[in-house]
């Protein structure tokens, strides 16, 4: 008998540890991150073009809000609430279509260490003559069309201000 009551304790303890462990876990939020990585042609922030809102929630988290005069389904995510700095992400058919920084987040870079903040000279110097430049209100976009995607990178006032990466075919002005 005392075998039997010793092993239910021991089944008992192990349910409450996996328990507890399964609520930690839970527990772990995911959040935009505060040094973005942008690898031209493939993903901006961990996250690619054909992510699922599952997906994007994983990566950046439940914390976002919702564009309502956007064509396709936007989520924007901020580091603080109401805060324009940022990320976003567009949906087509539950699938992302273009990620995309908000205003100009600090920290966030390419592969080859081009950063926010920078001046636009280096992004001809880093990626070379061939980028195609497309006029925005108030800023332009220096493109990077590759075989899966159109990495955008935005300049303002003479600066990089932010990164895009976006299907084929997406408006590249945000």
């Amino acid at each position: 008998m005392s075998g039997t009551v010793s092993g239910t304790v021991r089944w008992c303890w192990l349910v409450a540890i996996v328990v507890v462990l399964a609520t930690l876990a839970s527990q772990a939020r995911a959040d935009l991150p505060k040094a973005g990585l942008v690898v031209p042609g493939r993903s901006l922030g961990g996250l690619g073009l054909g992510a699922t809102p599952l997906e994007v929630k994983a990566a950046w988290g439940t914390r976002f809000g919702r564009c309502r005069d956007c064509r396709e389904p936007t989520w924007y995510f901020t580091y603080r609430r109401f805060e324009p700095l940022g990320a976003g992400v567009a949906f087509r058919h539950g699938r992302a279509v273009a990620l995309f920084t908000l205003w100009s987040p600090p920290d966030w870079r390419t592969t080859r260490g081009l950063t926010t903040g920078d001046p636009a000279a280096r992004v001809a110097g880093l990626y070379g003559p061939a980028l195609l430049r497309t006029t925005c209100t108030n800023y332009y976009a220096m493109t990077l069309p590759s075989r899966g995607a159109t990495t955008a990178v935005y300049i303002f006032d003479n600066q990089v201000w932010g990164f895009a990466l976006l299907a084929h075919g997406e408006r590249i002005c945000r």
